[in-house]
C-alpha cells in the first residue's frame, strides 16, 4: 500500500496565509511609526518666538518643497484658544519658493498667539507643526495643538494596513492572471485559480476604497469618523494621491472585464476543435496579453504617481522604473502563489507549466535586481545612508529576504528538473497505479451500482423505474469523482511533487514577510534625504553627541576686551524637533555668573538650507538668559551659533554642530 503524503486543505492553507499576512502587516505598521516626510517648514512671518509691536494682517509659512494644504491646514489661536484667523488659506508661492498665507482678524489684542499647521508633502506623507509669536508682549496662553503627529494613531495604523493589503491584492490579481495566461492556459478553467485571481481583484478594490476614505483623516484631523465626511473626500480628490486612487479604481473596472474574458471566453477555448478555433484562441491570447499588460502597468503607475518615485531626482526615469519593479514583483510573487494553489488544489498541473513559470520567475528576478539597484542608488545615495538611516537598514533587510527567496527558488528549480527527468517513468508508474486504481474504482462503481439496483428492486413496486439517462448521469458523476480521487492519490504519493510543494510553500512564506518590508519602505523617508537632513556639515566645529534627554553644551568664548573671557552653558529641553525651552548661562573665568549686555542665538540646518533661525533670549537673571518655545522644524545636525557681547564694541560668535532628534 502506498503511503499518502500529508496534504494541506484549501481552507486551512488560505486561513494560514491570510492570518500571517494581516499579522505581519499590523506588526510592521506599528513598528514603522509615522513616516518622516521630505518637506519642512523653513520660515514664517512673523518668525517663531517673535514679538511684534502691532498685529499683523496675515501669517505666512514657507516650506522647503511643494506641499498640499486643505482649508483647515493653518489655524491661528489666540491666548484663550479661540480662532484668530479668517479661515481662508492663500497660495503665495513665487520664484521657486513654496509659501502659504492666512489672513487674521483685524484688531487682535496683545498676547501670545499659536500657529498650528499641517500639510501633505509631495510624496503623499503628512507633516505638521506649531510655533508661537506675540503681539505687544508675551503672555500666558491656553491654546492647545494636537500632540499626535500627522498620520499617526488608529487612523495611521488602519491606513498603513490598507496599503499593505492593496499590495497583496495587486500581486494576486496581476501575478495570478499572468501565471494562467503565460504558464498554464488550462488553469483558466481551474476553479481554485479563478478564485485566487478574483479574490485579488476584490482585495485590491476594497483596499483602494478604504485608502480613499481614510485619506482625509490620515492627512488631517486623525479622527476615524471623518472618513465619511464628504467635504474631506472632495478635498482628497483634488490632490495627487486622490487622483491616483480614483484612477486605480477606474483601471480596476477594466481589470474586471479582463478577468471575465480570461475565465469565460478564453477558458471555453481550452481545446480548439479545428484550425479556425485555434486561430481565434491565439488572437484572444494576444489581445489578453496586450490589454492585460496595459491595465497592469496602469495600476502599477498609480503607486509610482503618488509615492517616492514621483519626488526627488530623475522622476522622469524613476516612475517607469518603479512600474517595471512593481510588475516584476507581482509576476514573481503572484505567480508563486498561483503555483502553490495549483500544486495543492488542482487535480494536476503539467510539468511544462512549472518549467515555464521557472523561466518567467528568473526573468522577473533579473528585472527586480536591475530596477532595485537603480532605486537603491536614487533613494539611498551613499554607503553611509545605507547603514545609518532607517530606509537603508530596511533596504538591507529586503535584500536579505530576496536572497533567501532566491535560494529557496533554487531548490524549487531542482525539484522541477527532477520532475521533468522523471516524467516518462512517472507516466509508466502512473499507468500501473492507474490500472490498480481502475480495478478498485470498478469494484466501487459495481458496489454502488449494486446498492442502487437493490434499492431500486425494493422500491420497484411503489415507484417508477429510474430513467436510463438519469442513471447514466449519476454513473458519470461517480466515475469522475473516482477518477479525481485516483489522480489526487497518485499526485500526493509523488515525492518530487511533495518536495516542490514544500519549497514553494516556503517561498510563499518568505514572500509574505518581504511584502511587509516593502510596504514599510514605501512609507519611510529615503536615505538620501534623511542623510541630508541629519548630515554633518563637515566644518571645523565638532558635532555634539546625540542625547536621550535635554541637550547640554559648554563652550568657551573670548571677545578680546576687558572681562571678555568666560564660558557659556546652553541647555535645550527636550532637545528634539518641535518646541523647546532654551537656557543660556554665561560664567566668567572664576566660574561666577557674568552679566553681559546681550546674548543672541541662531540655528542653521545647512544640508537643507534652512535658517539661520534667530533666537532672542530674554534676560532672566545675572548671567542667565532664557527663551521659551524655541521651534526646531525637523531633526538633523544643526549648527548652533551663539553671539555674546561683553561691551559696546566687544563681541564674538561661537558655534557648534548639535544633533537634534
Amino acid at each position: 500500500m502506498t503511503a499518502t503524503a500529508p496534504r494541506f486543505g484549501s481552507a486551512p492553507l488560505v486561513r494560514l496565509l491570510l492570518v500571517t499576512t494581516v499579522l505581519l502587516g499590523t506588526v510592521f505598521t506599528v513598528l514603522s511609526g509615522t513616516a518622516s516626510a521630505h518637506a519642512a517648514l523653513t520660515g514664517s512671518t512673523p518668525e517663531d518666538g517673535a514679538v511684534v509691536a502691532t498685529a499683523p494682517k496675515d501669517i505666512s509659512l514657507t516650506f522647503s518643497e511643494q506641499v498640499a494644504m486643505g482649508d483647515n491646514s493653518i489655524r491661528v489661536l489666540d491666548p484663550s484658544n479661540k480662532r484668530a484667523d479668517a479661515g481662508k488659506i492663500r497660495d503665495l508661492s513665487s520664484g521657486g519658493t513654496v509659501t502659504y498665507g492666512i489672513d487674521l482678524h483685524p484688531g487682535l489684542p496683545d498676547g501670545t498667539y499659536t500657529v498650528a499647521w499641517q500639510a501633505v508633502s509631495a510624496d503623499s506623507h503628512p507633516i505638521s507643526g506649531a510655533f508661537t509669536f506675540s503681539i505687544g508682549a508675551p503672555s500666558k496662553t491656553t491654546a492647545t495643538v494636537p500632540t499626535e503627529e500627522a498620520g499617526g494613531g488608529l487612523v495611521g495604523v488602519l491606513y498603513d494596513i490598507a496599503r499593505y493589503i492593496s499590495y497583496a491584492g495587486f500581486i494576486l490579481l496581476i501575478g495570478g492572471a499572468a501565471f494562467v495566461l503565460g504558464c498554464w492556459p488550462r488553469g483558466a478553467s481551474v476553479r481554485p485559480l479563478q478564485r485566487l485571481v478574483v479574490q485579488g481583484w476584490l482585495t485590491l478594490t476594497a483596499a483602494t476604497l478604504a485608502l480613499l476614505l481614510l485619506r482625509s483623516p490620515y492627512t488631517g484631523s486623525g479622527k476615524l469618523g471623518d472618513a465619511f465626511d464628504l467635504g474631506g473626500l472632495q478635498d482628497v480628490l483634488a490632490t495627487k494621491t486622490g487622483a491616483a486612487l480614483v484612477s486605480r479604481l477606474l483601471l480596476l473596472g477594466a481589470a474586471a472585464l479582463f478577468v471575465a474574458v480570461l475565465f469565460g471566453a478564453y477558458a471555453k477555448r481550452e481545446t480548439p476543435r479545428d484550425e479556425e478555433e485555434s486561430k481565434e484562441r491565439k488572437d484572444l491570447t494576444f489581445g489578453l496579453a496586450v490589454g492585460g499588460t496595459v491595465v497592469a502597468a496602469g495600476i502599477a503607475g498609480t503607486w509610482a504617481l503618488a509615492e517616492h518615485a514621483s519626488t526627488g531626482i530623475q522622476t522622469g526615469l524613476a516612475m517607469p522604473v518603479d512600474v517595471l519593479h512593481l510588475l516584476a514583483m507581482a509576476t514573481w510573487l503572484g505567480g508563486l502563489t498561483a503555483l502553490l494553489v495549483a500544486l495543492y488544489r488542482a487535480p494536476s498541473i503539467e510539468n511544462a507549466a512549472v518549467r515555464r513559470f521557472s523561466r518567467i520567475a528568473f526573468i522577473s528576478v533579473v528585472v527586480l535586481a536591475a530596477t532595485g539597484l537603480y532605486q537603491s542608488w536614487r533613494q539611498v545615495g551613499s554607503w553611509s545612508a545605507l547603514w545609518g538611516t532607517s530606509y537603508g537598514q530596511l533596504l538591507l533587510v529586503k535584500v536579505g529576504l530576496v536572497a533567501v527567496l532566491v535560494g529557496i527558488a533554487w531548490f524549487s528549480r531542482r525539484w522541477t528538473e527532477r520532475l521533468g527527468q522523471r516524467a516518462e517513468a512517472g507516466t509508466e508508474a502512473g499507468t500501473g497505479q492507474g490500472a490498480g486504481a481502475e480495478n478498485e474504482s470498478k469494484a466501487e462503481a459495481e458496489a454502488a451500482t449494486g446498492s442502487e439496483t437493490g434499492s431500486g428492486t425494493e422500491t420497484a413496486a411503489a415507484t417508477t423505474v429510474v430513467d436510463d439517462s438519469e442513471r447514466a448521469t449519476q454513473l458519470a458523476r461517480q466515475k469522475a469523482a473516482l477518477a479525481s480521487a485516483r489522480q489526487k492519490r497518485i499526485r500526493d504519493a509523488d515525492p518530487g511533487r511533495i518536495g516542490l510543494r514544500r519549497s514553494v510553500l516556503a517561498e510563499a512564506g518568505v514572500a509574505v514577510v518581504l511584502l511587509a518590508v516593502t510596504t514599510v519602505l514605501t512609507s519611510t523617508e529615503p536615505g538620501r534625504t534623511a542623510e541630508q537632513e541629519a548630515g554633518a556639515t563637515g566644518g571645523a566645529a565638532a558635532t555634539a553627541p546625540a542625547t536621550e534627554g535635554p541637550l547640554a553644551l559648554t563652550l568657551p568664548f573670548d571677545t578680546g576686551g576687558e572681562n571678555g573671557e568666560g564660558t557659556v552653558r546652553i541647555t535645550l529641553d527636550p532637545g528634539r524637533s518641535g518646541a523647546n525651552e532654551m537656557h543660556i548661562y554665561v560664567d566668567g573665568p572664576d566660574g561666577q555668573p557674568l552679566d553681559v549686555p546681550e546674548v543672541k542665538a541662531a540655528f542653521t540646518l545647512t544640508a537643507q538650507q534652512i535658517g539661520p533661525l534667530p533666537i532672542t533670549p530674554e534676560h532672566f537673571a545675572p548671567g542667565h538668559w532664557s527663551a521659551d518655545a524655541v521651534q526646531i522644524p525637523m531633526p538633523g545636525d544643526w549648527q548652533l551659533q551663539l553671539t555674546i557681547r561683553t561691551s559696546d564694541i566687544d563681541q564674538t560668535t561661537v558655534d557648534k554642530n548639535v544633533k537634534i532628534g
